[in-house]
């Protein structure tokens, strides 16, 4: 038991160390724009498709699932307002998040991971190149500027999803559904919901970046830092998006 607590609180120590490093290497030349731009196509474009799937079925499916409930209250002509509301705020955002933290935290994980175990990493630092500034700055970096981009498209094409799913059983114009979202919508609910995913992008991003810098020998160490990755950083969304709703709350954007 005092071995788990004690390597609990280590881990802890180790990736709060860690992110210290980077808000010192970030502001130090010269920036790896190349490798930064890169990046961003790898943690952007290459999740743009799996993103977007889900977040039409989603919509789809919460509009379906929730339009028998409001026809029982006789509330039907709600759904749009509830759905657009539950999917901007919440949803979207969170579900992009660990569909992120599965695919680009276990990449960075097993991709630095595989570099430490081959000595790749090492050979950088010998050769004058300082590899937490390559490796873990750029990929980072990417992580924040392009999850909350996918959080963004995320809700617009669960929005779609709704206004099919909307229109399955029922027959809502075009111009009434986008009215009534609008309508619904205000700052306090968009903002919060974009601001948190920059917190979700930094943490899949260092996450994914500790696991593989710190992953042990052979391929078996590998596998362990790329599956640590997608827990860690899924279990940090959540925490995260706790706490977002509670400052919120407190902030009186509720």
């Amino acid at each position: 038991m005092k071995e788990r607590i004690y390597a609990v609180f280590s881990k802890i120590g180790g990736i709060t160390v860690f992110t210290g490093r980077y808000f010192r290497e970030i502001f130090r030349p010269r920036f790896e724009f190349q490798e930064f731009l890169r990046q961003c196509f790898y943690i952007g474009y290459k999740s743009l498709a799996l993103v977007a799937i889900t977040a039409f079925i989603m919509g789809l499916v919460i509009t379906i699932q929730s339009r028998p409930t409001l026809v029982e209250f006789g509330a039907e002509a709600w759904l749009p307002k509830m759905v657009s509301v539950s999917l901007v705020r919440e949803i979207a955002p969170v579900i992009t998040a660990l569909i992120c933290a599965g695919k680009i935290g276990s990449g960075i994980g097993a991709e630095l991971g595989s570099m430490k175990v081959t000595e790749q990493i090492d050979a950088m630092d010998v050769s004058g190149t300082n590899p937490y500034k390559f490796l873990v700055v750029t990929r980072v970096s990417a992580a924040v500027i392009m999850i909350p981009l996918l959080a963004i498209l995320a809700d617009a094409i669960s929005l779609y999803g709704a206004y099919l799913g909307t229109n399955i059983q029922g027959a809502v114009s075009w111009d009434l559904f986008w009215n009534q979202v609008f309508d619904t919508l205000s700052y306090s609910d968009v903002i919060p919901a974009i601001i948190k995913t920059f917190f979700f992008g930094f943490f899949i991003g260092i996450i994914g970046c500790y696991e593989g810098f710190n992953s042990k020998k052979g391929t078996e160490g590998v596998g362990r830092s790329a599956n640590s990755a997608v827990v860690i950083a899924s279990l940090l969304v959540f925490i995260i998006d706790l706490i977002a709703v509670q400052v919120t709350d407190l902030a009186g954007f509720t």
